[in-house]
């Protein structure tokens, strides 16, 4: 992205802004689901674990959006923790598409 005509701050504005807003999305809606649903094919276990998981990236995900908007959208996010978000949004897919395939059966 050397190329962009955006100043960095706007540039983090447009890119990181809708991504927040994305994984604030999806962590919701997984909660939500881990929350209200028994999952048949996850142990108990592992649903809490994916739900803690999810509500602790909330979390996290909670503070950065709080540092981003105090800053007027001039700090960034670390790779180091965006990754595991979106590993953990995957994840979070994953059991969606099996338990939207399980639920058509």
């Amino acid at each position: 992205m050397g190329d962009s005509n955006l100043p960095s701050a706007d540039l983090l504005k447009v890119v990181l802004e809708p991504l927040l807003e994305d994984f604030q999305y999806w962590f919701g809606r997984y909660r939500q689901i881990l929350e209200n649903e028994k999952i048949q094919f996850m142990s108990e276990e592992k649903q809490f674990d994916l739900l803690k998981r999810v509500k602790d990236a909330q979390d996290e995900l909670n503070a950065a959006k709080m540092l981003f908007t105090a800053t007027d959208q001039k700090v960034g996010i670390d790779m180091a923790t965006v990754m595991p978000w979106h590993q953990l949004v995957t994840e979070c897919w994953s059991v969606g598409m099996r338990l939207g395939q399980s639920k058509e059966l």
